[in-house]
């Protein structure tokens, strides 16, 4: 993961990554056996991490939160806040290109953006707003870990346009 943050996904190899651990070519391969398996991998640690940073945020809220406070605080969870959450996000943008050219290694990111869409679907009151908000959040992150927007910006951008989605009523 900390090759594909740092160095880009071009340098994700068995052999960087074992150099980048520590250890022998060997040994990585012992756990995988292509460049796809360890971007799967590594996508799914950090599915796993967004999903501990999403659940606390939430249960921070208490039982019912309102529709916008609960997308506001999904979306602010996943935005890249700190180190790790960068990181996360740069292994994730790294997994969107790589998929663009190998769709077979898309499979779980694709269940995931179906599920993420149907579950803001139920929170949105305006018809096709989910679909935009989830673009929206895609490129207040690629914004933040590029430095074009603080975090502080894209949490401006994110409250104006859930004001506008749920001021617009259905």
């Amino acid at each position: 993961m900390r090759v594909a943050a740092e160095r880009g996904l071009e340098a994700v190899s068995l052999r960087h990554v074992a150099a980048e651990a520590g250890v022998s070519a060997g040994m990585v391969q012992h756990y995988f056996r292509t460049k796809d398996e360890m971007m799967v991998f590594a996508l799914d640690v950090v599915r796993e991490r967004g999903q501990v940073r999403v659940s606390r945020a939430v249960a921070e809220l208490g039982e019912n939160p309102e529709p916008r406070a609960l997308l506001r605080t999904v979306i602010s969870a996943i935005l890249p806040r700190d180190e790790e959450s960068r990181g996360d996000a740069k292994v994730g943008l790294a997994f969107l290109a790589y998929t663009a050219v190998r769709p077979e290694a898309a499979e779980s990111l694709r269940k995931d953006v179906e599920e993420m869409i149907r579950y803001v679907q139920t929170l949105v009151p305006v018809p096709g707003g989910a679909e935009g908000l989830l673009a929206m959040m895609e490129g207040l992150g690629l914004y933040v870990i590029g430095g074009y927007y603080s975090l502080d910006q894209a949490l401006k951008v994110l409250d104006a346009h859930l004001d506008l989605l749920f001021n617009a009523g259905p």
